[in-house]
Formats: structure tokens, sequence, C-alpha cells
């Protein structure tokens, strides 16, 4: 439920499980994405248009998608130059007066920003020595709101790079490029997300990001209702690792993916590990599917996933609406005062859950519609929590611009304060205290804080 300003919504990236490509009993047409064996050469195209309509090609990544009758599947899957077949996966997760600061480094502490000890309460006071200068950190999500220069800074959005892409099966699965649709959402999620890394203006107010000084390549995968299809978060993947290849080859490169569905895509495999092999840093939502286990891309091992964690302080009485941005959270942090959420994905058999950080009560922009009106809302999921760790990592990247996927996934890894399983009394915020409780799959290796990543960073 949306209320107004300051009031909680969960934003969940995740989506039901959808039925496997060849299901018993399913008739009719499928969108099918094809991961080949060889190039796609004009003999290979020649008899996959035998099976069915040829309608994507992915030339980087040796493999297209289809529209194909569903007792055609099998034969696909059998041809001696196909690698692997699967479904087209559901995903979820006008320019106007600007900002007038570069970046908000020395704008508000808060109480996520200060967990992770990048910041403590009050203004112009940042804890690290850096601030994502000279890193690109790609958003994959719904795009930016008409009204981004209200909230962001012009010159931390690179509008020269920001792209939308749309299709996969939901539109006849042809996945196309739309200009300029990237900052013409409504959907608000990319915003919010955006506003964690970056930082954002409160009416005139900064708020400090994680890493206020990256430079932010808005890329749309998801539409106006928040939703998309592998086939098209995969072009978006490897959008970036292109950029990384040719303009940014210079630039450290980090993806968040706060976004994610029940299964992985042969051709978003493909695209993650095209752009692994680029050198682009992939970080992904854990998923908000609790017990029912991690999405993916977020499980998938090369993947840095994060869970979502909260903090004992969350509306403490006596404090009202401000706890937010005037409580400061004990140091060091301590993992007595902090909780996984009830919503933050499990870790099942096969799932690879890397690190958690801040995913509960996030404050930032997020609108419903398009216009010149500003809106703020709490927001909570592993959506939250993945940008956390974007802007951790873009701040290791800073440091160590030869920063490999595996070294920082490794670091991270390695830096986090280790979480058992156990329970919190938490405050609500109709004055109630609930119990929290999780187990040992819900935390992967702890809580990360930015200044122990920093501290093993080369």
């Amino acid at each position: 439920m949306k209320r107004i300003l300051f009031k909680f919504i969960v934003v969940s990236a995740m989506l039901l499980a959808i039925l496997p490509v060849g299901a018993a009993g399913k008739t009719g047409t499928v969108n099918l994405n094809v991961v080949l064996k060889t190039d796609v050469t004009a003999e290979v195209l020649k008899v996959l248009k035998g099976h069915g309509t040829v309608l994507t090609v992915f030339e980087e990544l040796d493999a297209l998608t289809m529209k194909v009758r569903a007792d055609k599947v099998s034969a696909i899957a059998a041809l001696p130059f196909v690698e692997s077949v699967g479904e087209d996966a559901e995903r979820n997760g006008a320019p106007i007066d600007t900002v007038g600061l570069t970046d908000f480094s020395g704008g508000y502490g808060t109480w996520n920003l200060d967990v992770i000890n990048v910041t403590n309460p009050g203004p112009n006071n940042r804890t690290v020595a850096y601030d994502g200068t000279g890193v690109y950190v790609a958003v994959l999500d719904t795009g930016l709101h008409d009204s981004w220069r209200k909230y962001f800074p012009q010159e931390r959005i690179a509008v020269e790079y920001a792209a939308s892409f749309g299709g996969g099966a939901g539109l006849a699965g042809t996945v196309s490029f739309q200009p300029n649709k990237w900052e013409h959402d409504q959907n608000g999620h990319g915003t919010h997300v955006t506003s964690t890394i970056l930082g954002y203006n409160l009416r005139g107010t900064p708020i400090n990001g994680v890493a206020p000084n990256v430079t932010i390549i808005p890329v749309k995968v998801l539409n106006q209702n928040g939703s998309g299809w592998s086939s098209v978060i995969s072009m978006g993947i490897t959008y970036i690792a292109n950029l990384k290849k040719g303009v940014l080859k210079d630039y450290p490169v980090v993806i968040n993916m706060s976004l994610g569905g029940s299964a992985l895509d042969p051709i978003e495999k493909e695209a993650i590990d095209y752009a692994i092999e680029a050198g682009v840093i992939i970080v992904a939502s854990a998923g908000n599917n609790g017990d029912r286990g991690m999405g993916y891309p977020g499980a998938y091992e090369p993947v840095i996933s994060v869970a979502a964690s909260g903090w004992i302080g969350e509306w403490y009485p006596g404090i009202g609406g401000s706890w937010w941005n005037s409580l400061n959270v004990s140091e060091p942090t301590s993992i007595s005062q902090m909780y996984i959420t009830e919503f933050s994905s499990r870790a099942k058999e096969g799932q690879d859950l890397d690190v958690a950080a801040p995913g509960s009560w996030i404050v930032g922009p997020y609108q419903v519609n398009s216009g010149n009106r500003t809106s703020f809302y709490f927001l909570g999921g592993t959506s939250m929590a993945a940008p956390h760790v974007a802007g951790i990592v873009a701040l290791m990247a800073q440091k160590y611009p030869a920063l490999t996927p595996l070294q920082a996934e490794t670091i991270l890894q390695d830096a986090a304060i280790p979480m058992e399983a156990g329970s919190r009394n938490v405050f609500q915020p109709n004055g109630t205290v609930k119990t929290i409780t999780w187990g040992a799959d819900a935390t992967g290796h702890g809580l990360i804080t930015a200044d122990a990543a920093l501290g093993l960073t080369p």
C-alpha cells in the first residue's frame, strides 16, 4: 500500500515461478531463448527458421530469441549446434529545473549509511576517504523519473550512455532499443535505487550517498509496471559490457540489478559471463521471497548477491519521523544491533548468497507518475540493499581501478561481519515491538561495511 511521505512500502523485485520449457501439456507458442555452441551463421539461421521465427540475434553471445510452437522446443534443443534453450523469463524489480550541487558528499548522513560506515548523522560527516570518483555504475532498472534533475546533479548522470530496451516475451519476443524512454519512468523503482548510490536532494537538503561522485548510467530494462523479461535484461547487460570493452575500457564499471526471477535464463547467463569476462562487476538483489529461496540472476555464483538487513533503532520511541537521519548507530557496527528482514530471500541448495546490507526503511525519491512534483518514501526490499553494495564496490574500484569481479566478491566475503542465526526485537511504526527471526541461510558471509571492504582492497 502506497502512502504519503515516509510511509513504508516493500518493493519486491522477484516473481512467481515460470513454467519450464516443454512443460507437459503446454500448447500454443512460446518465446524461446537459444544459446549456440557456434557463431550465428546464415546456415544456422536457416535451420532454426525451419522450426519457428527468429526474432532478436545477440551476436556477442552467440544467442538469439525465437517464437516457436511448444511442440518444437525439444527438436530445437536437440540440434547439434544448440547449447541450451529456455523460455524468456519474467523479471521484476523531461528536463526541468536542476539541482545546484554537483555531488552530495557533504550531505546529511542516514542510518543506513551509518551502518555501513560511510557517514555519521548530520551534514559533512563522511567517514571514508573515497567517494566513487572515476567509476561508472550502470543501474539496470526502470530508468529515471522525468524529474530526475530535481533529485540528482546532472553531472552525475551519464546521459550520453543512458539507454532503454524493451520488448521480450511480453511484446512478441523482439528486443528493441527505445531512445530517451529511460528518463520517462513512471514506476519509481530505478530512481530510488539510484538515490542510495548517489544521494539526493530532499527539498533543498542534500542527503549523502554511498558513492556520491560516481557516474550513473541509467539503463531501462523494466517496464512502467516494474517488470520485464530476461532477454531484455540480457541486452542491457551486453550493452554495458560493450561500453566497458570500448569507450569505458579505462574506467571501472559496476552493474546494479535490483531485480530477479525464479530461474537463470540461458541468454542471461551468457550475458553475465560476457560482462564479467570484460571486467564488469555485477551486483544483484537476493530477492524478496523469504524461505522460498533466492531469485536470479542474484543466485548465480559469479554475481555478488545481497540480502536485506535492518537496524533495531528503527522507529525508536520518542524520536518520531527523524530517527532515520538523527540517531547514531553504535560504533563499531555491532551485529547485536542488526537483523535480517523477514522478506529477504534465504539461500537454497545450489544458490549463492554473498553478503547483507541495509534494505529496511530506506528513504529516497519515489513517484508513481510523470511531472514536476517530487515525493519521497521509505522503501524496503533487497532492491534497496543491492545499491549499498554496488556503491561500496565503486569505492573499492576508485581505490584500486584494476579491481576484478572475482577480487571484489572475495574481498566483500572476507570483509563481512559474520552474522549467525538469531532474532531481534524491533520497533514498528505503530509503536509495537516485533520479534524477527532468521536462520544461517539468510545472511551469506555477513553484514558488509565500506571501511572493512576498503581495508582489504589493495
